[in-house]
This record gives C-alpha cells, sequence and structure tokens, in this order.
C-alpha cells in the first residue's frame, strides 16, 4: 500500500486496499491452483523481493532501524506480485482471470465477488489512481505477463 498510497481518507485507503487484495488473491490463485502448490511455496519459500525492491528503487536505500522489519521482503512472491500488476492495470484481462479461477473449483473466488477489481465503480477508481496507473505498473506487469497469458491460455484451453 505505501508503494501506490490512495488518493486520501479511511475509505479511500480501504478501497485502495480491497483492490489490491482482490488481485492479490487472483494472481495467487492462478499461480498456485492447488494445495500441494501452496504447501510447496510454504516450504521452498517465494524467492522475496529483491528484484521487485531495484525496479522501483527501494533497493537504492539501505534500509534503517530494526532488520525484523524488512524479514516480509523475504516472503515477497515476485510473480504473485507481478501478476497482481497486470490485474489491476488491465480490467479485461482481470475478467478473465477471476472466470478461470472460479472455473477451477479449488476456490470460492466469483466474479461478483471480485468487482472491486474488475468493474471497479468512479469512487474506486479515484481512491486508487497511482496503483491502477499502467505507467506505474509497468515495470513490475512486464516482469512475467507472458505466463500469467501462458497460464490463462492453457487454463482456458482445458476448461479450467
Amino acid at each position: 500500500m505505501s508503494a501506490y498510497p490512495p488518493g486520501g481518507g479511511a475509505l479511500a485507503a480501504a478501497l485502495c486496499e480491497a483492490q489490491a487484495r482482490q488481485a492479490v488473491t487472483v494472481a495467487a490463485e492462478l499461480r498456485y491452483p492447488t494445495a500441494m502448490d501452496a504447501a510447496l511455496v510454504t516450504f521452498a519459500g517465494p524467492g522475496g523481493s529483491a528484484r521487485l525492491d531495484r525496479i522501483s528503487g527501494a533497493g537504492l536505500h539501505e534500509h534503517e532501524g530494526d532488520p525484523a522489519d524488512d524479514a516480509w521482503r523475504s516472503w515477497v512472491d515476485e510473480v504473485v506480485a507481478s501478476w497482481a500488476a497486470c490485474l489491476l492495470a488491465d480490467p479485461a484481462l482481470a475478467v478473465r482471470c477471476v472466470a478461470a479461477v472460479g472455473r477451477s473449483g479449488h476456490t470460492s473466488v466469483t466474479p461478483l465477488g471480485f468487482r472491486r477489481l474488475t468493474a471497479p465503480d468512479e469512487r474506486a477508481l479515484r481512491a486508487a489512481p497511482l496503483l491502477r496507473h499502467p505507467d506505474l505498473l509497468a515495470p513490475v506487469a512486464a516482469l512475467h505477463r507472458d505466463g500469467l497469458l501462458d497460464r490463462l491460455e492453457a487454463g482456458e484451453a482445458v476448461g479450467v
């Protein structure tokens, strides 16, 4: 949330967070479609935020203070973050991805439950102008967009 802050106020913050959470949820469901996939990433770890930090400029500054404050960085999944950025930048792609996840039968993701991601209203868009800004999302989204499209096309080909 701090990378792309909301437009202002408590409601804007909540709407911005809801959109980000929905994008990450769909991206994670696509990336780890089975319980075994999720268990394996829990065992092996997702890889960390090093490349994302470099792209965003966060890696240019030494983090001051308690190293435990940065422990969360080791649990950032670069692919999930990239796929979530793709979904936030492209509502039509988000619609396809939510539908694909909903068809998988492994989750409770439904198109209606993900309206903030797939069909944000004007208030939601005003709350998160930076979160959905295509130019700001482009470097992160480009990292793994092809993999997302491959996963989506493979799922659609087998009816998942």
